[in-house]
């Protein structure tokens, strides 16, 4: 655990979710496939090809890109955008958009978080409490960390995406605290570090991802195991 900066006292830990308490990486791979073949089991969206899906997708990224802060609302207009241009009726389509994101849905929650993680927050929630913010459209009520966290805010629904202060601003607002009061714990310091910096917030950056960001700014924290937060209780 490296310090950047000396932390002032905090009441709420507020979590991203995939790749920070999970690998996600199989996860929405697997959620995708899942969706995808659902929709190759549709002869008319099979014809199209396998980059069809990621022209619709990409279109309407392009054309409504507010929906780029949800990405669940991203994905079911994408669906029906693609539907909409095969020769389906429109009971065919409603029905095939809610079948295929239903899919991808079920799929994306077969998560199981170690033990040692839930050990973890446990010990963090004696003394401090925790929510999640998150970019992703996880449903945490379908695995085990149900009951966990206080709050869970998802961009789309409860504001605009990270790095955006939005989500932060709301979970202050609902606790009654100032934005110093939250550290913020993610793996990504384009949207985690960055969001929660400019938020006012503190920050942990998890750093064990192999990838290259934008943001040069710091987090008040660094670490690179989840567990390393265990120096907080």
């Amino acid at each position: 655990m490296r310090f950047n900066r000396a932390i002032s006292p905090i009441k709420v830990l507020s979590f991203d979710l995939d790749d920070t308490l999970y690998n996600n990486h199989p996860i929405i791979l697997g959620a995708i496939k899942a969706m995808h073949n659902y929709l190759q089991a549709i002869p008319e969206w099979a014809a199209k090809g396998g980059d069809y899906w990621l022209e619709c997708r990409h279109h309407i990224g392009e054309t409504q890109p507010h929906l780029q802060s949800d990405v669940t609302q991203w994905r079911k207009v994408a669906l029906t955008y693609g539907l909409s241009h095969l020769n389906l009726t429109t009971e065919e389509i409603t029905r095939h958009t809610h079948g295929a994101y239903q899919a991808f849905a079920d799929a994306r929650s077969q998560i199981t978080v170690a033990d040692s993680v839930l050990t973890l927050l446990d010990n963090l929630a004696q003394k401090y409490t925790l929510i999640a913010i998150t970019n992703g459209n996880v449903e945490v009520d379908k695995f085990n960390l149900a009951g966990v966290f206080k709050k869970v805010y998802l961009a789309g629904p409860d504001g605009e995406a990270k790095p955006s202060d939005a989500l932060f601003q709301r979970a202050c607002r609902d606790l009654g605290i100032v934005p110093a009061q939250i550290l913020h714990i993610g793996d990504s310091l384009d949207t985690d570090v960055q969001g929660a910096n400019h938020a006012g917030c503190q920050s942990v950056w998890l750093n064990n991802q192999d990838t290259t960001y934008d943001y040069k700014g710091l987090a008040d924290i660094e670490i690179s195991d989840i567990h390393q937060l265990q120096a907080l209780c």
